[in-house]
C-alpha cells in the first residue's frame, strides 16, 4: 500500500471536455452529478469558461455533492506575446475561484497544498499533428522559447503572489511542452520556486517517454500526478497516420486504467518508495459524444487502482 494518503480524482476531460467551443459537450453540472455519483470527492476544474466562475454558484454545487477542486486549468497557447493578457485574465479568475471555493484535505507527502494551477501548452497545429512523435516535431526557436517560458514565469508568479497556488506545468501530447528534451529543458529554465510538474502517464508514453524513468529523473520538481492509461492496439494504429491527439482520443487510445500498457503496480511501488502523499486525477479523453461509457470507464479505473494499492 501507499504509505502516505492519497486521493484519487478525475477531471471533466473524462466526459470529452477539452475545447469549450466543441458544441457536444455535457452540461457542467451534470458532471459534477457523475463525479459525485461515481465516488470522486475531488475534480478538476476543467478549460477556462467551461464551469461557472461564479463563486457562489461554484460554493453551492460542490458542497451539495460533497466534491472539492483540486486544480483549476490553463489550456492556451503559452507561446504567444500577443496572448499574455489573456493568460494573465484567466490566471487572475481561475486562481480567486478556487481559492474561493471549498479547500481538499492536505495530506502527508503533499509539497503543496491542493489547489493547484495546472498549466499547459496548447493551440499549435503544426505539432497537433506531431503529436507522439519527437522526430518530426518541430521544437520552438530561441526567441518563441523565450516567449513561452516569460509566460509560463508570469502565470506562475501571479498564482503564487497574488493567490498562494502553486502552478505546475502539464507536458501534454500535441503541444509545445512535450517531449524528454522539452521537460529538461523547461526545469532548466523555471526555478522550483516558481513552478513545480504534473506529469501525466498517459502523455509520457504517448510521447515516448517511460513514466517511472521520467518521474524519478524529475522527482524533485513533481507536485501532482495524472494517471490515464493507453491501448495499445489503438495506439499503433494511430501512431502511423497524420492525426491531431484529440481525434487520436476520439479514437479509444486513452482506456480505462488497468485495461493498457502501463505498469501500475510498478508505478505503485515507486511511489510508495517516494513517499508521494496527496491527489492522483485520473483522466481518459474521449470525443465527447462517446458518453456511453464514462460511469463504467471510472468505475473500472478506480476499482484497479484499489486492488493495485492505491
Amino acid at each position: 500500500m501507499i504509505s502516505n494518503p492519497i486521493t484519487v480524482t478525475c477531471a471533466p476531460c473524462c466526459w470529452g471536455v477539452d475545447d469549450v467551443n466543441n458544441p457536444h459537450l455535457p452540461a457542467w453540472d451534470r458532471v459534477l452529478d457523475e463525479a459525485a455519483r461515481a465516488g470522486f470527492g475531488g475534480l478538476e476544474l476543467g478549460p477556462y469558461g467551461y464551469m461557472p466562475l461564479d463563486i457562489d454558484v461554484m460554493s453551492e454545487a460542490l458542497e451539495a455533492r460533497g466534491l472539492s477542486i483540486v486544480a483549476g486549468t490553463i489550456f492556451d497557447n503559452l507561446v504567444s506575446e500577443d496572448n499574455t493578457e489573456a493568460l494573465i485574465k484567466q490566471t487572475r479568475e481561475i486562481c480567486a475561484l478556487i481559492t474561493a471555493l471549498p479547500k481538499p484535505d492536505r495530506h502527508g507527502g503533499q509539497r503543496f497544498a491542493a489547489p493547484y494551477l495546472t498549466v499547459m501548452d496548447w493551440g499549435h497545429d503544426e505539432r497537433d499533428f506531431a503529436a507522439g512523435h519527437s522526430g518530426r516535431a518541430p521544437r520552438l526557436d530561441l526567441s518563441d522559447w523565450a516567449a513561452l517560458i516569460e509566460n509560463i514565469r508570469t502565470i506562475s508568479e501571479i498564482a503564487r503572489d497574488e493567490f498562494g497556488v502553486r502552478a505546475v506545468i502539464h507536458p501534454h501530447a500535441g503541444g509545445y511542452i512535450e517531449f524528454e528534451d522539452e521537460i529538461d529543458r523547461l526545469v532548466m529554465d523555471i526555478d522550483h520556486n516558481t513552478a513545480g510538474l504534473c506529469l501525466d502517464t498517459g502523455h509520457m508514453v504517448y510521447s515516448g517517454m517511460d513514466p517511472i524513468r521520467t518521474l524519478e529523473k524529475h522527482w524533485a520538481r513533481v507536485d501532482y500526478i495524472h494517471f490515464k492509461d493507453i491501448a495499445p492496439e489503438v495506439y499503433e494504429t494511430v501512431m502511423g497516420e497524420r492525426i491531431r491527439f484529440f481525434d487520436a482520443c476520439g479514437k479509444g487510445v486513452m482506456c480505462p486504467i488497468g485495461k493498457g500498457n502501463i505498469d501500475y503496480p510498478a508505478i505503485r511501488a515507486f511511489l510508495s518508495e517516494k513517499g508521494y502523499g496527496g491527489y492522483i486525477t485520473i483522466e481518459q479523453e474521449r470525443d465527447p459524444r462517446n458518453t456511453g461509457s464514462i460511469l463504467a470507464d471510472l468505475a473500472a479505473s478506480r476499482s484497479f487502482l484499489k486492488e493495485t494499492g492505491f
